[in-house]
């Protein structure tokens, strides 16, 4: 059962701006059902995992007008500050990724666990040995600066990519950390 970050990001490498905005995300075109898209990849998805900064963004911009938590599958914030759920399915743990292996492979029901956000935190699964893919669209906009994609040095390898709408999307799997160059 794969651990996998599945994600948007702009050309330069941004999840979201500096204010956490996805303006430049949602503004893309996109077809629903063209390849790597959202439907068909959570259709495998057995739990969710992601920090803070994401499950606030999803309070404050998903659950807007009283609309329920988006996530039927069992979901867990990583984070040290203490946090009151807002649904049932919600667990909030704190730590190392692989201190919680177990507990997110037993949630996941023998299916995937999708690791939602942000990017440090798909990294801290990445050196914990439990980032098996990462599965990215691409969108034709920079944005200088804001909440990074990746802030680690990784090799990765092409495994598929293709075009859906404005995106380019791209499945990479782990080859493992980067050695810093020796300085000559």
């Amino acid at each position: 059962m794969p651990f996998r970050y599945y994600t948007a990001t702009t050309l330069d490498g941004f999840l979201a701006d500096d204010h956490d905005s996805l303006d430049w995300l949602l503004t893309q075109p996109l077809e629903e059902g063209g390849p790597m898209n959202y439907n068909d990849f959570y259709a495998g998805i057995g739990a969710a995992v992601m920090g803070y900064t994401t499950y606030q963004w999803l309070l404050d911009n998903e659950l807007a007008d009283g609309k329920p938590w988006p996530y039927e599958i069992p979901s867990f914030v990583f984070t040290h500050r203490t946090i009151t759920p807002v649904a049932d399915s919600i667990s909030v743990i704190d730590g190392n990724p692989a201190d919680h292996r177990d507990r997110l492979t037993e949630a996941a029901g023998g299916k995937d666990v999708w690791v939602v956000g942000g990017g440090d935190l798909a990294a801290q699964f990445a050196e914990a040995g439990m980032l098996d893919d990462m599965i990215v669209s691409i969108a034709p906009v920079t944005l200088g600066s804001g909440r990074p994609l990746f802030p680690r040095r990784y090799d990765l390898e092409l495994q598929e990519f293709a075009r859906n709408g404005a995106f380019l999307c791209a499945r990479y799997s782990f080859v493992g950390a980067r050695k810093p160059l020796a300085k000559i």
